[in-house]
């Protein structure tokens, strides 16, 4: 673990977790927040002043959700030695991101795409082990910035996290066996109202036991923006959960099919009846879906080396399951593969490419040690 992305392990109460995050990754959550500044102008024509100050309205409904990511924000930035505020907007950043671009669909021709990801149940592969994983695709700063953050909680599971520095979440594993890969969707509901923010139900989901419990925290309160949440358990179950902002009526729910979930950045579940903003302005997802579905098609003894070929793909490049910037658009337009994930729920086991995985190797990372099953310390 002494190459690639940096590892960060923290413990103790949320406030302790929080700093200790922020401590050993204060390099990069700054040059996060410095390269967020001319995100967020780009995207929303704001200054960090207003970026702050827009951030400021989720605060309430996050502490309404759950006090303690609060805890874990106010720890992060007092680690870090940034403002409160700072980190807040780092955990906000997809509504202010894609509210600004739902609100400008008419014109808009901008596009990073965000994320292919999969699980596999047991009949489908060759160990009979519960496979998840994905492809994270975001802007090429965030290979500066991305951690691996293994948590080790007195309040709840132990889970680890490969995330942007200063965001709580991303994809992961916790010792409960439950799996979270996701996607960025948008729809024309994506307007920025205070609601629980994406990265905050990321979070959310790696205190769950169950994919009942996950379900329950992803509609407990109203959700502030739309994402897809693929995920997995050992006990070799799967769902992707594709929620568009709102209450529990807004949640839209895909199951596995010959032992396969596969997701990229559109609504694919039949009851979907808004406008899905996500193909507009990443037009490469129903591409990437149909490559990955074409990879991996009547097969039922996948291995873990299938999906690393199928995440390696460079059909439609440079905007294929493998995503490599396209140089024609703004920087701040283009997107790139920084991480890939691939986890073995059974035993507890990540392969991790640190970037492009068309030329990144995976490195197996084994936490069966570190993620040993806990009792339930509450429920969702």
């Amino acid at each position: 673990m002494e190459t690639g992305y940096p590892h960060i392990r923290v413990r103790g109460g949320a406030y302790e977790r929080g700093h200790g995050y922020g401590d050993a990754a204060r390099e990069r959550i700054h040059r996060s927040l410095e390269a967020y500044e001319g995100v967020f102008r780009h995207y929303a024509g704001w200054d960090w002043p207003k970026v702050t100050e827009e951030a400021r309205r989720f605060e309430a409904p996050i502490g309404e959700f759950d006090s303690r990511y609060l805890e874990e924000l106010r720890g992060l930035a007092d680690g870090a030695g940034v403002g409160f505020d700072d980190v807040l907007a780092l955990n906000v950043r997809t509504e202010v991101m894609f509210s600004a671009k739902a609100k400008q669909a008419a014109e808009l021709g901008r596009r990073v795409g965000e994320c292919s990801s999969f699980a596999a149940l047991p009949a489908a592969t060759a160990s009979g082990h519960t496979l998840a994983g994905q492809n994270w695709d975001w802007l090429p700063h965030s290979f500066d910035t991305v951690v691996v953050l293994e948590v080790e909680q007195d309040d709840g599971p132990s889970f680890v996290t490969v995330v942007e520095a200063g965001l709580l979440a991303k994809t992961g594993l916790n010792s409960a066996g439950l799996a979270v890969a996701t996607n960025a969707l948008v729809t024309d509901d994506d307007l920025g109202r205070p609601g629980v923010p994406y990265h905050v139900l990321l979070r959310a989901l790696f205190d769950c036991q169950t994919l009942r419990d996950a379900l329950a925290a992803l509609q407990r309160r109203p959700r502030a923006s739309s994402a897809n949440y693929l995920l997995a358990s050992s006990d070799g179950m799967a769902v992707d959960v594709e929620a568009a902002p709102g209450d529990y009526s807004r949640l839209f729910l895909v199951f596995p099919k010959d032992g396969l979930l596969l997701h990229t950045n559109h609504f694919v579940a039949a009851a979907f009846d808004r406008r899905d903003v996500g193909l507009w302005v990443m037009p490469d997802s129903p591409f990437r879906l149909e490559r990955l579905g074409t990879a991996l098609a009547g097969g039922s003894d996948f291995r873990v080396e299938d999906f690393e070929a199928a995440l390696s793909d460079h059909a439609n490049h440079p905007f294929g399951v493998c995503c490599h910037p396209d140089v024609r658009v703004h920087p701040h337009d283009q997107g790139a593969t920084v991480a890939s994930v691939i986890v073995d729920l059974d035993t507890r086991t990540l392969w991790v490419a640190d970037g492009q995985p068309c030329v990144t190797p995976y490195r197996e990372l084994d936490y069966a040690g570190f993620l040993e099953a806990k009792a339930p310390a509450h429920a969702a």
